[in-house]
């Protein structure tokens, strides 16, 4: 399997200009036969909690984007963008996952909004996890926060062989955020996926990059730094499968 991570500079509240720039590197991904592009939290808008100036019914113009680019290069897109529909109080920040063909094939809200900095005044926690599938290779998605919690990682683990984690996650944190990727790796026995952007945002918070690829025992298999936003790795998801039946550690899990 082979992933482009690209760890866009999300220029703020400028859906336009994020468009451009992300399609233009999915185009590259795409060049180099790459399977999946994975994109950040939010990547048409940045963190941002002005849910009436950004978000958008949830089949609106971004999704349209992503549908259309992902059709016209053949290429899976994973992406994270704000949305709310007019009958929603919040809005729900979700990630969005698109077929070869430009389908829809899954949609997760996070479940875990980031309330140190007020993100659920703003967005609706998600109620449930997804799972979806990448050419044979089954996979989930969580977004930033959630990291921080390995029980949701838990209820998907012996369904998936990859588990991918878009976000905007601050360079003060750089070292929780490589950590966390890691364990969830080895306590789940899969891929874990770290997408992150780079760059400032307009609260002036400064992001690592750092995204990464950690394989079933946890070894780092390629990692960005903080400049550089296009990544190219290359994985073999049966290692998933190889490694629990070696090593069959979920089989003995307990729940109190």
């Amino acid at each position: 399997m082979k992933i482009a991570l690209i760890q866009l500079d999300i220029k703020w509240e400028e859906k336009e200009e994020n468009y451009k720039r992300a399609e233009s590197f999915i185009e590259k991904a795409a060049c180099l036969k790459c399977d999946i592009a994975a994109l950040p939290e939010m990547f048409n808008t940045g963190f941002s909690m002005n849910v009436s100036g950004i978000a958008e019914s949830e089949h609106g113009k971004t999704d349209s984007v992503l549908s259309g680019i992902a059709q016209k290069y053949g290429i899976y897109i994973i992406a994270g963008f704000p949305i709310k529909e007019p009958s929603e109080e919040k809005g729900r920040n979700i990630a969005a996952v698109y077929d070869r063909k430009g389908r829809r094939i899954a949609a997760y809200t996070k479940m875990h909004p980031f309330s140190l900095l007020d993100e659920d005044k703003y967005y609706a926690a998600g109620e449930d996890t997804v799972t979806f599938d990448i050419d044979g290779m089954t996979c989930s998605v969580f977004i930033c926060y959630d990291l921080r919690f390995p029980e949701v990682f838990r209820k998907v683990a012996g369904d998936v062989q990859a588990i991918f984690v878009i976000a905007n996650w601050p360079a003060s944190r750089k070292e929780h955020w490589e950590t966390l990727l890691k364990a969830r790796a080895i306590e789940n026995q899969c891929f874990v996926i770290g997408v992150n952007r780079t760059g400032t945002d307009g609260n002036g918070i400064y992001y690592p990059g750092a995204s990464s690829v950690f394989d079933p025992p946890g070894n780092a298999v390629c990692s960005g730094n903080d400049k550089d936003e296009f990544i190219v790795c290359e994985f073999d998801p049966a290692e998933a499968v190889e490694i629990r039946a070696r090593f069959p550690f979920l089989k003995d899990i307990r729940i109190y």
